[in-house]
């Protein structure tokens, strides 16, 4: 009886320390994106509702000191019937393996990343990234870009189909399913 006690107890307070983050599935190492066409984001939803207020932003540089190129989209990080986005992508500079998105919300202290994806204008024009290693040594490559024609970072989407509001991405919309 105690020990069936003991064991309700140390469960209910484990509940209390469940951490479900959204975990994004895609883009990854090898994903190819045209410059203008949809940029596609996905993920598994946040299971504790924590995450209603999800923001989606396009980032650059080493896993240490990240580059915010644009906030993409805000979604809801919680809906189980909407785990993607897509957006037109940008056009940047360089065309190489070094973008990637960072997931954050205002209700956590933590952020969620994707895997690095290639950004280009077609798909033979892809150069490597400048650096094969992460300044911790991880075997990670990595560079900085930037976005070409914007001078500072823009919000383009939130969690329903609207007009895409920066210029620099030269496009109408961006979605969410």
């Amino acid at each position: 009886m105690l020990a069936a006690l003991a064991l309700t107890i140390l469960a209910s307070s484990a509940a209390i320390f469940v951490h479900a983050d959204p975990d994004p599935t895609n883009p990854g190492p090898g994903d190819v994106f045209i410059e203008g066409q949809a940029c596609s984001i996905s993920w598994n939803p946040d299971t504790t509702g924590a995450w209603k207020t999800m923001i989606i932003q396009l980032k650059t540089g080493n896993n240490f000191d990240m580059v915010n190129l644009t906030t993409v989209g805000t979604v809801d990080g919680t809906d189980a019937t909407k785990t993607s986005f897509s957006y037109p992508c940008p056009q940047v500079t360089p065309h190489s393996p070094i973008y990637f998105y960072q997931f954050s919300s205002p209700a956590s202290n933590n952020s969620v990343w994707t895997g690095r994806f290639t950004i280009t204008d077609n798909a033979n024009d892809i150069v490597p990234a400048a650096e094969s290693t992460q300044p911790d040594g991880s075997a990670i490559p990595w560079g900085t870009g930037a976005l070409v024609n914007s001078t500072s970072t823009t919000t383009v989407g939130t969690t329903s189909s609207m007009s895409a509001t920066a210029s620099a991405l030269g496009t109408p919309s961006a979605t969410s399913s």
